[in-house]
């Protein structure tokens, strides 16, 4: 198709340039045999012998009648040359142009076609890998609060249960030092009986007796 429309625009332009060829051998005729009457008649007041020469002769051979046929045949001859030079010679040298420029142009349209189809595959890929990007960091995201929250939680249940056991000896150690001071206070209580006994009433208590009135009253008053 940029072919056939190259060569279109050379025939064309060969027709035109045969057209101008012509117009402008007509054109210089006619203003050679105005400037040839025009001499003709500034040199007819000075020159008769040549004026009247001259209008015997019929004025300038293009303009004589009787060459009309020769000077057309020429006519003809020279637009049929210029036509064919400028229709096989200078003209498909115009053509090629036109139709490298033409090729260019489709090669260029062609690529930048190519190109911009690249470009939105690169763009769908580009917005593709965004999104999974995105849904792979919001799985992370997820993987990692849920793993922080476990591991918390465990952590919590742990110092929980390290809190309790650490409370319960603590409890246990206390009860064991009250056991221990209640029996060396019952011991003391004892022995103070027994000599509180002796001093007072004259009275020897042994230390069954003594410890079982001792633990009576520690029961009563609780």
């Amino acid at each position: 198709m940029p072919k056939f429309l190259a060569r279109l625009r050379a025939g064309r332009l060969a027709g035109r340039a045969g057209l101008a060829w012509t117009m402008l051998v007509v054109t210089a005729g006619g203003a050679l045999a105005q400037a040839d009457h025009g001499a003709a008649g500034d040199a007819a007041h000075g020159a008769d012998m040549a004026h009247g020469a001259e209008h015997a002769s019929g004025g300038l051979p293009q303009l004589d009648p009787t060459v009309f046929a020769p000077q057309l045949i020429w006519l003809a001859i020279s637009f049929i040359a210029l036509y064919f030079l400028m229709a096989k010679v200078a003209l498909p040298k115009v053509a090629e142009v036109l139709e490298e420029r033409q090729e260019r142009i489709t090669n260029d349209l062609d690529r930048a076609s190519a190109l911009r189809e690249e470009s939105a595959g690169v763009m769908e890929g580009y917005e593709k890998a965004l999104t999974d990007a995105r849904a792979h960091a919001q799985s992370v995201m997820a993987a990692t609060t849920a793993d922080i929250a476990s591991a918390s939680s465990g952590r919590q249940a742990q110092f929980n249960a390290d809190l309790a056991a650490k409370t319960r000896a603590a409890e246990e150690r206390i009860n064991a030092a009250k056991e221990t001071a209640l029996t060396s206070v019952r011991s003391v209580a004892v022995e103070i009986a027994q000599q509180a006994a002796e001093k007072l009433g004259g009275i020897k208590v042994d230390a069954a007796r003594a410890d079982t009135a001792v633990g009576a009253v520690m029961q009563e008053r609780g």
